[in-house]
């Protein structure tokens, strides 16, 4: 990987931008050059959100996003706003309650239930960025797992601590668990 943008997308309130300064951090821990940044719509919480992050070995000469290899989208807005930036052979994460798939046949496309997890799965929706950086690294390894866990317990509020560390854990194993079924990409 000499480089790589991502784009995590959906409605504010959902940890997104703290999730891209989660993932920023564990590529620095890892010892590459980063780029994040985020914006969001002037709702805040339910308005549009997105958080950017490029993740190089070499020098990053322009800080933007234009087409991402990565994006994550928990929201069908998000997803309808931002698909055109997902670059051809890219990877579209989508929280298994976006239904209106893309009609795009050059990317890989994973539906998962991430939103269901956190809410149903760990009892508090509020972990559902966390979940999404586990299925992320799973998909991806774009960074080290021990830069991801350190960048996760050194973010998150103190107190949740374990409850952090079982959001991340319960994203790796949907998509381990996503693998082992018989058929194709989206599920």
């Amino acid at each position: 990987m000499l480089r790589q943008e991502l784009r995590l997308s959906g409605s504010g309130g959902q940890g997104l931008i703290l999730a891209g300064i989660i993932l920023a951090e564990a590529a620095l821990y890892d010892g590459k050059n980063v780029v994040q940044s985020q914006s969001y719509g002037p709702e805040a919480r339910g308005g549009a959100s997105k958080s950017e992050v490029i993740i190089s070995q070499a020098p990053i000469n322009y800080p933007k996003v234009n087409k991402c290899d990565i994006l994550l989208s928990l929201t069908q807005k998000a997803c309808d706003k931002y698909i055109s930036s997902l670059k051809s052979g890219g990877i579209l994460i989508l929280d298994s309650s976006v239904t209106k798939l893309p009609d795009r046949d050059d990317i890989k496309i994973y539906s998962i239930p991430i939103l269901k997890t956190a809410s149903n799965g760990l009892k508090k929706s509020m972990v559902a960025n966390i979940v999404a950086l586990g299925s992320i690294y799973e998909l991806t390894k774009i960074v080290n797992r021990v830069s991801l866990e350190r960048a996760v317990l050194n973010r998150v509020p103190r107190g949740t601590e374990e409850l952090n560390k079982k959001a991340l854990k319960k994203g790796f194993e949907l998509i381990k668990n996503y693998r082992s079924k018989p058929y194709g990409e989206v599920c």
